[in-house]
């Protein structure tokens, strides 16, 4: 069927059509006030959402940790001596997260969250207390075993180690972060200065 036979077939279908008699434009003898609470509501929603899609930390299974296991872990590029005192709770905790009573997605959102934000206020270590689960009799430990996959899913953590007792235990876990951009420029700056 060529272009010239469908004009034919649409013109014959709109033989006998009039159109329809009445005011062109429609006006609305209310002025908009804004978005309702409702609307406004919505998109936050809609835009965390599209915050957590984007973080790419895990949503799926995890492999569960024990209520009681000790979470460690260091990069490659860590000293020895650093991770020691990190382990031993020697750093000033300079930042604080806890996620006692959030689901696993509120966790995710504020873990992600919280690392930004430490990493942008130049904050080295921090701690995040996720509990050990005992509330929870049917799978215990769900945000510390989250926790500990997150974590290593962030590229501005360099190692995170459980807190000693006095700062929560194996409820709780100490992390070490990159430093900013800005600080790494003003150390580069100051130790030109010193070899001048």
């Amino acid at each position: 069927m060529s272009v010239h036979d469908e004009d034919d077939l649409f013109q014959d279908a709109l033989d006998g059509v009039r159109p329809l008699k009445g005011p062109k434009t429609v006006t609305s003898k209310q002025k908009w006030k804004g978005p309702t609470d409702t609307q406004v509501q919505r998109q936050l929603s809609a835009q965390e959402e599209l915050e957590t899609e984007r973080d790419g930390l895990t949503n799926g299974y995890v492999d569960q940790v024990e209520a009681d296991a000790v979470l460690s872990w260091c990069s490659s590029g860590v000293q020895h001596g650093v991770f020691r005192k990190l382990r031993l709770g020697q750093y000033p905790v300079d930042a604080r997260l806890d996620l006692h009573l959030k689901t696993v997605e509120q966790a995710r959102t504020e873990v992600f969250r919280f690392v930004r934000d430490c990493v942008q206020y130049g904050i080295r270590t921090a701690i995040i207390v996720h509990g050990k689960g005992h509330r929870n009799r049917d799978q215990p430990a769900i945000l510390k075993s989250y926790t500990a996959k997150w974590l290593l899913e962030l590229p501005s953590v360099l190692a995170y180690h459980s807190a000693q007792k006095q700062h929560g235990g194996a409820g709780a876990v100490y992390i070490m972060l990159k430093k900013s951009e800005q600080a790494r420029m003003d150390n580069l700056e100051r130790h030109q200065k010193r070899h001048r």
